[in-house]
């Protein structure tokens, strides 16, 4: 059986393939499958950019991970100490070299970084790693253990009640029973794990989930990043420059290069919006800007190299908010929205720019 050890160096071998591996499943979904609009964006495309867009989408899963298998390896530690062997097990050598403070920055990241649906959860699993660090440093001494394993839960969950009573009720009077289990069930489960369980049952139980988490997160964290922009949206009006003898070669398409540029607008005339003289507008990820052109990929995941003296102007379309699902709200703070969220300062208001609807200014 391989020891913790190997399996350690395995681990961080691999890890650091796992970003790779997001952002270039990124790329190749951007590109629409397409090798040679993924080579390009391979070429242009920032790696700070992609890099700071994975920071972003997936910075709360530092928490997950840390109190997921913090609590299990604590357990573990607790109700099979016999069965504890870091030198053997990954869970148990991944407790034993956690320090405390690597903790307590996963509940204060977690505590900015989740949605409030999830703040009790975050609760339940302070609270678990609490009572299990508690029982196992300090075994001598009982009062300290009734107060943390017993009367904090409690005082925790008659708190968290009193506050998310009103959303608790709101969210299954409208049907979202998702959201009402998610306020409701965490701080009643506080009091179940502050103590050790059955030492017959610990490993497996313990193991079978670490695994279970580990085999999950990854496709979860994949299905989030594969839908968060990686590229800035533009919006450019553009005006085909034509002679009287020859006409301008049209700003070349992938992955068709052959196509002109009339046919080009006659395909996008009632996406982007054209007006008479060829004046159109592309809407699309921007790629780059080099001397000569000006590199778009549009909505149909076609590259368009357009003319920089075609370009009459351009503007920078912002990312569209996502539209509400739940309507439940905690005094005034929304279950779908981070501590981050609620803190900052809000968007002012302004008129979108027609532009970024794929139309002309002025027209109808």
């Amino acid at each position: 059986m391989a020891g913790a050890r190997q399996a350690q160096q395995w681990l961080l071998t691999l890890l650091p393939a796992f970003p790779v591996l997001l952002l270039v499943l990124r790329l190749w979904q951007l590109s629409q499958q397409d090798m040679s609009t993924m080579l390009l964006l391979v070429q242009y495309v920032s790696p700070l950019g992609l890099l700071s867009a994975l920071l972003i989408a997936l910075v709360w899963a530092f928490p997950v991970v840390v109190l997921t298998f913090g609590v299990l390896g604590r357990l573990l530690r607790l109700s099979a100490p016999d069965r504890f062997d870091p030198e053997r097990s990954l869970l148990a050598s991944g407790t034993a070299r956690t320090p405390g403070w690597v903790i307590s920055a996963a509940v204060a990241l977690g505590a900015l970084t989740w949605q409030l649906r999830f703040l009790p959860s975050l609760l339940m699993l302070g609270l678990w790693l609490l009572a299990l660090r508690t029982r196992y440093l300090h075994p001598d001494q009982p009062m300290r253990i009734l107060f943390v394993s017993v009367a904090l839960p409690l005082a925790a969950a008659v708190l968290a009640y009193s506050v998310l009573g009103p959303a608790i009720w709101t969210a299954y009077r409208e049907g979202e029973l998702a959201t009402a289990a998610l306020l409701a069930v965490p701080p009643a489960a506080t009091l179940l794990l502050t103590g050790p369980i059955p030492d017959w049952i610990a490993p497996t139980l313990t193991h079978g989930l670490a695994f279970t988490v580990a085999a999950v997160l990854p496709v979860v964290m994949g299905a989030v990043f594969l839908r968060v922009p990686v590229l800035p949206t533009a919006a450019i009006e553009v005006l085909p420059k034509h002679t009287t003898e020859t006409a301008t070669p049209s700003p070349t398409t992938s992955p068709t290069p052959a196509s002109t540029f009339p046919a080009a607008s006659a395909g996008t005339a009632a996406r982007d919006g054209t007006a008479e003289g060829g004046r159109e507008v592309v809407l699309g990820a921007l790629i780059t800007v080099t001397d000569t052109s000006t590199i778009v990929l549009d909505r149909t995941a076609a590259v368009r190299f357009l003319p920089n003296d075609w370009v009459e102007s351009q503007v920078l379309c912002p990312q569209a908010a996502a539209v509400p699902y739940s309507l439940v709200s905690v005094g005034g703070w929304p279950v779908e929205e981070t501590a981050l969220d609620w803190m900052m300062p809000r968007r002012p208001v302004v008129d979108p720019d027609v532009r970024c609807e794929g139309r002309l200014p002025g027209a109808g």
